[in-house]
């Protein structure tokens, strides 16, 4: 009413011509006076929130209400819209803010996660030939997008679908999907269109749940274990073939995986303990390595891998350090995240030892394998690999050992890298980037290092999930014998990763190779991937041909090199002449490198 008298007020004065600056004024305050006043009924209404949770608190554990009352209260669900007689009741403070928490922590970390297959492209596109990169650019493109899909439509309710008790009185939306027994437990399979991740009610109101943070966070592990078989198989696999592959590892191999292991599955109760994996050493890196490891066998070697080595050298280094680094920050979320909430500090404490355990296994993994490698010159590649080696075999024991033994794991996963990455090459199994020994060997190793490593007293206790309290008894003792049965349990996870994924893949991959499907004609291999299949022909806008022949093996002529025909634009204008000071800087820079080099007035290089 004052704002319609104010205004009343103005317009008067406004018709005669002469505005009264005192009504401004007066009109001024009126208006700073309602927006005080809105604020004091906001901050009043979210003081009355607050002090409704506390009674609700109150009310809870009131020690008035009998013992039946508090139970029959704790039992009902909470809801956002806050107590219903008999349906539900209110989130209490507590569950409030830890909420909050943990699906802020889970959604970083996940984004994290996600934004390792950018690492993954990187690494193995620099690890291969140019002619083929925008090939394996698709493939990792793909990888994303149908292992969402696929994670969506049938992934996830294969890995987490396993029955729960649920409220007798709201809805839930598991009941829609198809049940099928596995692992002794019912799983709802099908859920599509986000079935299942909320409830409704009666008029049509939907009830949130943390299922939609958990498929997120756990979808871009899924994929991530897809993208690692892709490096195995690189510059000879057909993309159809490989595709098909791709569908059926996110939609069925890999959940299978999950359900056993993290849903809850056999593994979780083949002994009191339970076996030990935090972050996926063997749940998603070995699966991914193992398949690789398959697809290289039925694939076979690229043409000419044995017999000219050095054409199949990585064609950008750069690529693959910038990749490493990638995959380095966002095994943060990788391994920090798989706390799978932030409900307290204990819980905060335990991410920081992870992120402290994950950091000293990946630079003593790097650090490792670069030493192996030392003898007259650096190698790049191998360093990068011994990082991620590193890094693949803290993933599963980063929540239960100490920063000390993170760097023994760290350089016992570089050691068996740089073996098995020998072996490979001795027995002629083409894994263009080292995926079978860098996730496959280190992953297992990951798996045994989480129980030889434990933080639980000599081999008799054992902390495993518990993280820094110990795995109790009946009696609220540290039990006694828990570090064999964890063993026994670990022992049986990397038994069945091996088994189901290795027999799986092979289902797969040998029916492909059979009928023609698999691998790639011949002259498709020779001409490059991105020459015969993709538009525009090349990724890059220079001649990267010429690179692909130069020699690389130790004492190679560099005299004999035709520096002016590598350095030359493929095609385009003719190069600027340079200035004298130019000419005598490039002239030094040879000779520091040992190289006798001759810039001509034209603006090219020859040998001398």
């Amino acid at each position: 009413r004052l704002l319609l008298l104010a205004a009343w007020a103005v317009a008067g004065t406004a018709s005669d011509g002469n505005i009264d600056i005192e009504l401004r004024e007066r009109l001024a305050d009126l208006e700073r006076l309602v927006r005080n006043q809105q604020e004091l009924i906001q901050g009043q209404q979210q003081k009355l929130q607050t002090q409704e949770s506390r009674l609700n608190d109150m009310e809870l554990h009131s020690p008035m209400r009998s013992a039946a009352e508090r139970r029959l209260a704790a039992a009902l669900p909470p809801s956002i819209y806050g107590d219903v007689p008999n349906i539900s009741r209110a989130y209490t403070s507590e569950e409030s803010l830890q909420g909050a928490l943990s699906h802020v922590w889970l959604l970083l970390c996940g984004a994290l996660v996600m934004f390792m297959q950018a690492g993954f492209a990187m690494v193995e596109a620099g690890c291969c030939r140019a002619k083929n990169v925008q090939n394996i650019l698709l493939k990792n493109l793909f990888d994303v997008c149908i292992g969402t899909l696929g994670w969506w439509a049938l992934g996830w309710s294969i890995a987490y679908g396993r029955s729960e008790v649920k409220s007798d009185i709201l809805v839930f939306g598991e009941e829609n999907g198809l049940k099928v027994p596995f692992n002794g437990h019912t799983y709802y399979v099908g859920n599509f269109g986000g079935t299942g991740f909320m409830s409704a009610y009666s008029d049509g109101r939907e009830e949130p749940s943390d299922k939609m943070m958990n498929w997120f966070f756990q979808w871009a592990f899924c994929s991530a274990a897809a993208t690692i078989v892709s490096g195995g198989v690189a510059e000879r696999v057909n993309f159809m073939g490989y595709a098909l592959f791709s569908v059926l590892m996110t939609g069925i191999i890999y959940p299978v995986v999950v359900a056993s292991t993290w849903g809850g599955g056999w593994l979780a109760e083949v002994t009191p303990v339970g076996y030990m994996d935090f972050a996926g050493s063997g749940v998603v890196h070995m699966a991914g390595g193992v398949g690789a490891l398959v697809g290289a066998l039925c694939a076979g070697p690229r043409i000419g891998r044995w017999e000219h080595p050095e054409k199949f050298v990585p064609h950008s280094l750069p690529l693959v350090v910038l990749g490493t680094f990638i995959l380095w920050f966002g095994w943060y979320g990788f391994n920090c995240g798989s706390t799978l909430s932030m409900k307290d500090i204990a819980t905060g404490m335990l991410a920081a030892q992870v992120a402290m355990n994950t950091t000293l296994a990946a630079a003593t993994g790097g650090i490792t394998v670069f030493l192996m490698n030392l003898r007259w010159k650096y190698d790049i590649g191998s360093f990068c690999n011994g990082i991620l080696a590193g890094l693949v075999s803290i993933t599963a024991p980063c929540g239960n050992v100490a920063c000390g033994s993170a760097v023994l794991i760290g350089m016992y996963g570089g050691v068996l890298y740089q073996l098995t990455s020998w072996l490979m090459k001795r027995l002629r199994i083409d894994d263009p980037v080292d995926a079978f020994a860098v996730h496959g060997m280190c992953g297992a190793w990951g798996v045994l290092a989480a129980v030889f490593f434990d933080w639980g007293l000599g081999f008799d206790k054992f902390h495993g999930w518990k993280g820094f309290d110990c795995v109790k008894d009946d009696g609220g003792q540290c039990m006694s014998g828990a570090w064999k049965e964890a063993l026994s349990a670990n022992l049986l996870e990397i038994l069945f990763v091996v088994v189901w994924v290795g027999l799986s893949s092979a289902c797969i991959f040998l029916p492909l190779r059979l009928a023609g499907l698999l691998r790639a004609s011949e002259s498709d291999q020779l001409a490059g991937f991105d020459e015969v299949k993709h538009s525009p022909s090349k990724a890059y806008t220079w001649d990267a041909q010429s690179q692909e022949v130069v020699p690389s093996s130790p004492g190679a002529d560099l005299g004999a090199m035709n520096i002016e025909d590598d350095l030359k634009p493929s095609s385009g204008p003719r190069l600027e002449p340079m200035s004298p000071h130019a000419m005598l800087n490039i002239t030094r820079a040879g000779e520091l490198i040992g190289l006798s080099v001759s810039p001509r007035q034209d603006g090219r290089l020859q040998s001398v």
